[in-house]
């Protein structure tokens, strides 16, 4: 992936109203999500996306909870970049979660939420168990763009420069934790080709349809979470969808997978 990476097209962009729809389809469809694998009770910590705040993951925390789950939000109000406060406040609510329990934590991070995830991930490999992302451009890098570049490098002055991107995440080594990114084609913030992970045998790409504003209340993806989450610790696999629901995810081919110098895909 050495080709420059766009924003998506403004007919996406502007069909990004379809999250309003996502957002009532998973209250219509409450009881069967109720229905989805329970867990463990292990912690769950959800990060949101980018000018987003805890109000926009509550939805999906409150049906994690159902299902049996620790969760937490990030508590750290609106998500205006990667500032000092932020990253340092990351790594707090991520060891606290952790000392409360005692046992690894799981982290879904919508967006920019899930390149936070994948970092604290490599800061803190033995406090996490898996990362979840919904959406997130995570092989992007300055040079490239997305729908809401405008407004992120206005505020881009208070972000640390320690979080700078030099390298795609696909020539970076290999997260240390078993890894799954849930992204749409359709996708009107950033380019679907930078939510792509490399297919190892502890992470995998799963295609949904939907936008980028409502994949947090997205049912395809809110499965792929649940199926994830659900697995007994120590034994991740690849993601495969029930019969009666694999009209909800597209197959995937060739194009969605990202190949890197570590990846052990042919």
């Amino acid at each position: 992936m050495s080709d420059n990476i766009s924003a998506p097209s403004v007919l996406l962009a502007a069909m990004e109203y379809r999250a309003v729809f996502e957002r009532a389809q998973m209250s219509a469809l409450l009881p069967a999500l109720r229905r989805l694998p329970h867990g463990d009770g292990h912690p769950v910590l959800v990060l949101p996306g980018f000018s987003a705040s805890d109000r926009s993951t509550a939805p999906l925390r409150s049906l994690l909870k159902r299902l049996g789950y620790r969760t937490y939000g990030w508590g750290l109000g609106v998500n205006v970049g990667p500032t000092s406060r932020i990253l340092e406040g990351l790594v707090r609510k991520l060891d606290r979660a952790y000392q409360r329990r005692g046992e690894p934590v799981s982290i879904i991070g919508w967006s920019l939420g899930g390149i936070y995830a994948r970092e604290l991930a490599r800061a803190r490999p033995d406090r996490v168990r898996q990362v979840i992302t919904l959406g997130s451009p995570i092989q992007m890098v300055a040079a490239d763009s997305s729908s809401a570049q405008p407004i992120y490098e206005s505020l881009q002055k208070y972000h640390s420069p320690s979080f700078s991107r030099p390298v795609r995440e696909s020539e970076r080594p290999l997260l240390p934790v078993p890894s799954t990114s849930i992204y749409s084609r359709t996708d009107g913030v950033v380019s679907w080709q930078a939510c792509l992970v490399r297919r190892t045998s502890t992470s995998e790409n799963v295609r949904v349809f939907g936008s980028h504003c409502g994949l947090g209340f997205n049912a395809a993806a809110i499965t792929v979470i649940a199926d994830r989450l659900a697995q007994p610790a120590g034994t991740w696999k690849h993601f495969s969808a029930p019969w009666y629901l694999r009209g909800a995810f597209p197959p995937a081919t060739d194009l969605d997978t990202t190949r890197g110098p570590h990846s052990n895909v042919a």
